[in-house]
């Protein structure tokens, strides 16, 4: 179950942050309309996959995803843009990770 839903927190960032990356390249590095539309299909299918997850509380999901999308959007600029974080963005994305964990994997009650 944690498996399947880190599987899905991963594919739901690599379509968010692909898809505002080809939207940024469309509109600002002037690639054009299909780097723009094939961005906002991306997206669209990030909003599908963040619904496969097995919480149904859109607010936990969705604030759990956040660290997600800073830690990855960390690692798409080293891959993507050749940006090189330093130690304190590499900890920031930790410390967001580590409330991931907390928000979704915590035993709770029934």
């Amino acid at each position: 179950m944690t498996l399947r839903s880190v599987l899905l927190f991963v594919l739901a960032a690599l379509l968010e942050i692909g898809g505002a990356w080809l939207v940024w390249q469309g509109l600002r590095e002037h690639r054009g309309w299909a780097w723009v539309g094939a961005g906002v299909v991306a997206l669209g299918l990030y909003g599908v996959v963040a619904t496969l997850q097995q919480d149904a509380a859109f607010g936990r999901v969705l604030a759990a995803y956040g660290g997600v999308f800073i830690a990855g959007s960390l690692l798409w600029g080293v891959v993507a843009d050749g940006f090189r974080p330093d130690r304190w963005d590499v900890a920031g994305a930790l410390v967001c990770l580590v409330g991931v964990a907390v928000i979704m994997y915590a035993p709770r009650s029934s």
